[in-house]
């Protein structure tokens, strides 16, 4: 029976930026592969008119295109909308939404997708939709009639981050992203890691099918942008992790 991978997760592009690499290492390995994405990136910026309705659109269309590169067998996308890293909150932005709702919808996902595996952001880059839907999906597969085998979360390193941190500072010291504190899974509490240097450059053809948005990955060096890119490493939620060294598997027959 072919094993089936839903990641799900918060904007258009974070299946690329966040989970690129995994969807494409599922792909090749012959799993079958769903996105569920929560909103249509509506807060981001920039626009091609400045409209919130016509940036939705457009961003719908690049995550689209972006999964047909990460050979993604389907797409789902949820009716909130972007909340922004910070300030006010539309009534219909995903934060705003409660937990329960979003974790409904998730698990309706899960029950339709029937997925072996489900990842999602560790939301470890303190932005607040993340937060919302990582919190969400762990109930949902609590909450789902179908038993979901395996949970991850796809980490963004501490020390990585760190180092993301310093060029950040450098090159845009205005980003919204250094006021949001410490960032990044502490190394200490990855549980798996995994080489998918072999999908490195496809991983990119998938970022820069969102065109519409600056990768953080650009103002990097190359030496840092394969250390986040050519490796995924995740934190095992279930079956919970009883210690030792990293797993180097993440699917049955990779």
């Amino acid at each position: 029976m072919t094993e089936r991978l839903l990641v799900v997760v918060a904007h258009p592009d974070d299946e690329s930026f966040g989970c690129g690499s995994i969807l494409a290492h599922a792909a090749a390995g012959g799993v079958d592969t769903i996105v569920c994405c929560a909103t249509r990136g509506e807060a981001a910026s920039p626009g091609p008119d400045g409209g919130k309705a016509t940036l939705a659109a457009v961003r719908e269309d690049e995550l689209r295109a972006a999964a047909d590169v990460l050979d993604v067998g389907h797409v789902v996308v949820l009716e909130y909308e972007d909340s922004g890293i910070n300030g006010p909150l539309a009534a219909e932005a995903l934060v705003a939404a409660p937990l329960d709702d979003v974790a409904a919808m998730v698990a309706r996902v899960i029950d339709d997708n029937r997925p072996d595996l489900v990842v999602t952001l560790d939301a470890s880059d303190g932005h607040r939709d993340h937060i919302h839907i990582r919190d969400a999906t762990l109930l949902a597969v609590e909450r789902a009639t179908w038993p979901v085998e395996r949970v991850y979360l796809a980490c963004l390193a501490r020390s990585l981050m760190q180092e993301w941190v310093a060029h950040l500072g450098a090159a845009d010291p205005d980003s919204e992203y250094l006021e949001l504190g410490r960032l990044g899974t502490p190394d200490e509490d990855i549980t798996t890691v995994v080489d998918t240097s072999d999908h490195y450059e496809l991983r990119w053809r998938a970022i820069r099918a969102h065109a519409s948005q600056a990768s953080p990955f650009e103002i990097m060096p190359p030496d840092l942008q394969r250390a986040f890119l050519a490796t995924d490493r995740l934190r095992r939620i279930r079956p919970p992790w009883t210690g030792g060294p990293p797993e180097r598997q993440l699917l049955r027959g990779s």
